[in-house]
């Protein structure tokens, strides 16, 4: 049974973790056994998704929100006067078993406030994990936050029970971070994960000499950044995306959008709510990134240094660089493809299949699902040859394609406020 001040602490510690977005599940498979509990299957067990995007499938929880730390950006830092809890290990690891036994959650994100030292709460965390692998032989999904600054020995023992560990890395630079987190730096954060990043190629090595190795952290790790806190530009942003993409382990960036939750504090921008359209903006560009082969150099340079907040960064990139239009959807290479505005990964690999068959038409296009309404004015075919770019301008082209709505509020963010 799950008595009343276990309900009152959860309700408290689930609120103070509302706020850590980097808690998708994705990249791992864990077959239910005899004798064991729960399952985890396929690329990800997020089904169900509250209105403010949260996903309800995992039980988002800290162990604790007191914290020693006093950051600017965070709800739970020690001088806010808000209402404090924390699970014992045990109680947190009844609650999720009790929680999936009744069918209310799939799995397990783990965080946690830092009491009296890193490796004090992260010692406590492993224990949670730990105990639900080992003792109660609990198969679904989890996700634990790794403590910056913890020691080598604990990431490890993390990642042996974990499906994924993340460390975030909060502000972009170290300069800011140490601005708003003075106890914080770059180095805490970089430490662990490297850990990780060493911990999975030890068990892709030991895996080829043994199948029956312990998985260290199958789905990889994720970090997170706070976008509009400090006055960095995407540029900035997506160099930091970059470099830690180039670590086999890290699955996802993830970009969350400010959240004002303590005004007072003048080392802080006045916004009213978060930049969302920059925020996805830069999961666009991180997308670009990961999966149509560009490079954040690409992206953005030192003219460019922020993103268009009206229209998707793909296109914003053909604008700029009409001399590679119009390409001819019949003869060019996947690499160029990729760069159409209106053809996805999926598309450009249909049309390489395709078109072996015989050139290819705007209506072959359209069933293949190209969005002809973009990508007609940077592509030629066997039955168009219509207005392009380069034919016209990219600023008539970004006319026809924008639409005439009133700026939004927060296409103004990157002007707030950072006078220094």
């Amino acid at each position: 049974m799950v008595n009343e001040n276990l309900i009152n602490k959860l309700a408290t510690l689930s609120e103070s973790a509302k706020y850590d977005v980097s808690c998708s599940s994705s990249g791992v498979t864990r077959k239910s056994k005899s004798g064991d509990i729960g399952s985890s299957s396929g690329w990800g067990i997020c089904h169900s998704y509250t209105e403010d995007g949260r996903c309800v499938s995992l039980l988002k929880v800290l162990l604790t929100n007191y914290c020693i730390y006093d950051c600017a950006y965070c709800i739970n830092r020690k001088s806010n006067d808000i209402k404090r809890a924390a699970f014992s290990v045990k109680e947190l690891v009844n609650l999720t078993l009790e929680f999936y036994k009744r069918n209310y959650i799939e799995g397990l994100f783990l965080s946690s406030g830092i009491i009296k030292n890193p490796d004090h709460t992260m010692e406590r965390m492993v224990r949670v994990i730990k105990e639900l692998r080992t003792i109660h032989r609990y198969n679904g999904y989890i996700h634990m936050k790794s403590i910056p600054g913890a020691s080598k020995e604990l990431v490890y023992q993390a990642g042996l029970y974990a499906d994924r560990l993340s460390v975030n890395i909060e502000i972009p630079s170290e300069k800011n971070l140490k601005y708003l987190a003075p106890e914080k730096d770059h180095a805490s954060v970089f430490t662990p994960m490297k850990y990780i990043q060493n911990g999975v190629t030890e068990y892709k090595e030991e895996r080829k000499k043994s199948k029956s190795v312990s998985k260290f952290t199958p789905a990889g790790q994720s970090t997170q950044m706070i976008i509009g806190a400090t006055n960095e530009t995407d540029q900035d942003i997506l160099r930091v995306s970059s470099v830690l993409y180039l670590q086999s382990s890290m699955r996802r960036v993830y970009y969350s959008g400010f959240i004002p939750v303590n005004p007072g504090d003048t080392r802080l921008p006045a916004i009213r709510q978060a930049p969302l359209v920059r925020e996805n903006r830069l999961y666009q560009a991180d997308w670009l990134m990961r999966f149509y082969q560009f490079s954040s150099e690409e992206i953005l340079d030192d003219v460019n240094p922020n993103l268009d907040l009206e229209i998707d960064p793909k296109l914003s990139w053909a604008l700029r660089h009409p001399e590679y239009f119009p390409v001819d959807i019949n003869i060019c290479d996947y690499h160029l493809l990729l760069r159409v505005p209106g053809i996805g990964v999926k598309s450009a690999k249909l049309i390489l299949a395709s078109r072996r068959f015989g050139l290819l038409d705007t209506y072959q296009l359209k069933k293949i699902g190209v969005s002809m309404k973009r990508a007609k004015f940077f592509i030629v075919c066997r039955d168009y040859r219509g207005l392009n770019v380069n034919s016209s301008s990219p600023e008539y082209i970004r006319s026809l394609l924008v639409k005439k709505t009133p700026r939004s509020v927060a296409s103004n963010q990157m002007s707030l406020l950072f006078s220094e």
